[in-house]
């Protein structure tokens, strides 16, 4: 992926039309981009930020057809997302893989309860099971999760789901597109819609964020794809809009793994207030999650709430028997997700639609919005079969069910952090290896490596700091104060393969460091 080349084309085609626009570089736009152009459509997608910057790079890592779901009775849409799940394991295995979950038992009753439940969750994965959910007695229990309560605990209930990397995901979804032929450009804002005498929409207007230059894009069919922002493209093609989307916010806190010491992962199915409460290992840490707040505005940087914060770690201290405190937090970071707008208002999220909704205005604009990432894939599918009846275009199949994800190995055997490259793991070894300073580690507490800086620019379209800390490398999520550190250094980097003087490095810092200062716990 090349941001230079990449406008080179979307030049070019200008003039002419292009099949597809897709307004928003998430997991929906990213998955709406890479089917499209799988079909052979001609397809250019524009973020106004970089990809996975809001919700997708903020997620429980889950793959998964959701429990919660199912407690709810929600079958078709937990047998959707587990279906899913499996396609997404076969598809990138060098980013999803099967992740074992523990529910800890402290009264007689949830034993059968969870037991008969799960049994149900299995049967509804069909043929793309991970495995068979199992009860077990309080030695083995203890034996997966040395650092359980043990005051009280009958047992527990396993089961399997699917985890991985987000943004890694969302990187190798737009390289994946691109290698179909899509273009993809972020730090392109689209502020204007274009229109027919009809009043069909028929394009974009849109701004390159780092020089100030405005283009003019012609499409058969628009696509609205901005999660928790589709209501400001709504309104500008219909100022005044109803809103469609009312953002949730879920936070996260990131603990070094001796609080879970365990490769089992621990999900609470009932928490004080009725949410779910999972602790993941992640990358060699443990993240903890997640929380579910109303709000009524978003924006592109939320921050966790005291409330959520206390929540999170009360909660996790009534299973551990190490209670986190504030002190121990490496990092926080908080996500909206894009619920539907319910049509009366209620002040619990819990239950306000998951499943994803499309909605074609009288303009021809598309709008797609809800679902998790889990079902990316499928809501993309639905987005491109509307696009197509929308703009008139002659139907070509959809080729993503088995379409391997860029970086696709079914071995991945490189070490961390290397290991979420994949197929360009080698690429990124021989990189360390032709500069013997390239190999050289960016902090002492984590485990990339200067080469993978010069990778996120030349192969990931890393066009800032914050892109490669927070979602080339994941180095904010895991260790904020680490990734502070290692700013200046990737700056350097980042500034010797982008042509850019000591101001722009200094800026960068500065920026990074006042993002990085919400991820901390002071």
């Amino acid at each position: 992926m090349n941001r230079t080349e990449f406008i080179k084309h979307a030049r070019s085609v200008s003039a002419q039309h292009w099949d597809m626009i897709i307004i928003g570089g998430g997991a929906t736009g990213l998955g709406v981009a890479m089917d499209a152009a799988s079909r052979g459509y001609k397809t250019l997608l524009l973020e106004q930020a970089d990809f996975a910057k809001g919700t997708s790079s903020r997620s429980t890592k889950l793959v998964h057809g959701g429990v919660r779901y199912l407690a709810q009775g929600d079958v078709g849409l937990v047998r959707e997302a587990l279906y899913e799940r499996g396609l997404l394991l076969n598809n990138a295995p060098h980013l999803a893989h099967n992740q074992q979950f523990i529910i800890p038992q402290y009264n007689w009753w949830q034993g059968p309860f969870y037991t008969i439940g799960l049994k149900i969750y299995d049967l509804l994965s069909g043929r793309l099971s991970l495995g068979k959910s199992l009860h077990i007695g309080r030695k083995e229990m203890i034996n997966r999760l040395p650092t359980i309560r043990q005051e009280g605990l009958k047992g527990g209930i396993v089961y399997h789901d699917g985890q991985f990397d987000d943004a890694r995901l969302a990187v190798n979804i737009a390289q994946t597109a691109a290698e179909q032929g899509a273009v993809l450009l972020n730090y392109f804002k689209v502020d204007g819609l274009l229109k027919q005498p009809n009043g069909k929409v028929n394009g974009v207007k849109a701004k390159d964020l780092e020089n100030g230059d405005e283009y003019t894009f012609y499409a058969r069919s628009v696509i609205n794809a901005t999660g928790v922002f589709v209501d400001e493209i709504l309104q500008l093609d219909n100022p005044g809009a109803r809103p469609m989307v009312k953002p949730s916010q879920g936070v996260h806190v990131v603990l070094d793994a001796s609080f879970l010491n365990s490769n089992s992962a621990i999900m609470i199915p009932k928490t004080s207030d009725g949410r779910v409460l999972f602790a993941v290992p992640w990358h060699s840490k443990v993240l903890l999650g997640t929380t579910d707040t109303p709000l009524n505005e978003h924006s592109m940087e939320p921050v966790a709430l005291e409330e959520e914060i206390t929540f999170i770690l009360n909660t996790a201290a009534r299973y551990l028997n190490r209670p986190p405190v504030r002190e121990d937090v490496l990092s926080v970071f908080a996500g909206l997700r894009p619920l539907a707008a319910p049509q009366k208002e209620t002040g619990s999220t819990k239950e306000i639609s998951r499943s994803h909704k499309i909605l074609v205005a009288s303009s021809g604009l598309i709008t797609i919005t809800g679902g998790k990432w889990t079902t990316f894939r499928r809501m993309a599918e639905d987005t491109v079969e509307q696009a197509i009846k929308t703009g008139g275009m002659t139907a070509a199949p959809c080729k993503t069910k088995n379409l391997r994800i860029h970086g696709y190995i079914k071995q991945p055997s490189a070490a961390a952090p290397l290991g979420v490259y994949g197929s360009d793991a080698p690429l990124i070894q021989a990189l360390a290896g032709d500069q013997p300073g390239l190999a050289q580690p960016l902090h002492h507490r984590l485990p990339y490596i200067k080469a993978q800086v010069i990778w996120a620019v030349r192969n990931e379209m890393a066009r800032t700091v914050e892109d490669t800390l927070a979602r080339r490398l994941r180095a904010l999520f895991l260790d904020a104060q680490a990734a502070i550190d290692m700013a200046p250094q990737v700056a350097a980097l980042m500034a010797a393969e982008l042509g850019r003087d000591e101001q722009w490095q200094r800026e960068q810092v500065t920026a990074f460091n006042k993002i990085a200062a919400n991820y901390l716990l002071h």
